[in-house]
């Protein structure tokens, strides 16, 4: 069982153990903006854990926890899940505390979707290739194993629709453990994110910035992502970004909105120099390299 620290709440989710030194499969939905993870595994021990790496186009993240070892580890299967077999999903109902696990069968084969966060309906993304089920698979179970009757783990119970009856939905397990392999080993690509996430060091207003009241001197409103505080020490208070400012453009594209703005530095590493271009309160326009520090969410 995963449980997170957010900078807005808490979160919950699942994981399935890959090594006895603690190598744990999980969702990155699960992770995704965490400050703290804590994880309990099944005979009762506790442990923090850390991100190895993560695949946010592929819903898959690495973890690893701190100081475990001799931990049971899953039982995998090497080929691919069949229609009609039936199988058990498990995991963390509700975010309670405690596993829990629901049985079903197979029910289609290659589906693809497209998920979001339950009530808020942000981070939509489009997942392929996904096993179907009729299991009634609720939150929290993401990230548990989809097991057959022989005990091995076909598929990562991932989404599941809204309405009822539930219809639920896993990554196949052998194309989950390529992108863990990949991971464990260290090797980036343009979807593997390994170790620690860049920041630019802002706070951004979720409005548009059309909408916030700052605008340029001669009274016309700019469009980007509108800055309502920076991090002390961050690499935008260095080059004196403030609030009230409005970032134009990252990295040689233009920013539209805050997405812009993730999506050009989840590319990005700790260290890594970037090109910065903004709009003062006062209307007037910068641009300058800044040196991108560490975030302190996953």
């Amino acid at each position: 069982m995963i449980d997170t620290v957010l900078t807005n709440g808490e979160g919950a989710g699942t994981g399935i153990v890959l090594t006895s030194n603690g190598i744990v499969l999980t969702n990155y939905h699960v992770v995704d903006g965490s400050t703290s993870i804590r994880v309990k595994v099944g005979s009762g021990s506790t442990y923090s854990a850390k991100v190895l790496g993560s695949d946010p186009t592929h819903d898959v993240a690495v973890i690893k926890l701190s100081g475990a070892s001799g931990l049971q580890t899953a039982s995998l299967a090497t080929s691919s899940a069949l229609l009609g077999e039936k199988i058990t999903a498990v995991g963390q109902g509700g975010g309670l505390g405690t596993l829990y696990k629901t049985s079903g069968s197979v029910t289609a084969t290659g589906q693809q979707i497209t998920a979001s966060d339950e009530g808020t309906g942000s981070d939509a993304e489009t997942l392929q290739g996904l096993v179907q089920t009729n299991a009634q698979i609720v939150p929290g179970y993401s990230g548990g194993p989809l097991v057959n009757s022989s005990g091995k783990v076909i598929g990562m119970d991932t989404a599941a629709s809204s309405g009822s009856p539930i219809t639920g939905y896993a990554i196949p397990i052998t194309s989950a453990v390529k992108i863990a392999n990949q991971i464990e080993s260290g090797t980036r690509s343009s979807t593997v994110h390994i170790g620690p996430r860049a920041a630019l060091g802002v706070e951004i207003s979720t409005q548009s910035s059309s909408d916030n009241g700052f605008g340029t001197s001669n009274g016309q409103t700019t469009s980007g992502a509108s800055v309502v505080g920076t991090m002390q020490g961050g690499a935008a208070a260095a080059a004196g970004i403030t609030a009230g400012s409005t970032i134009t453009s990252i990295g040689g594209k233009q920013v539209t909105g805050p997405t812009t703005l993730t999506d050009v530095l989840e590319t990005k590493y700790p260290g890594d120099k970037i090109s910065v271009g903004w709009v003062d309160a006062q209307g007037q326009s910068h641009t300058a390299t800044v040196t991108l520090g560490t975030s302190p969410e996953n």
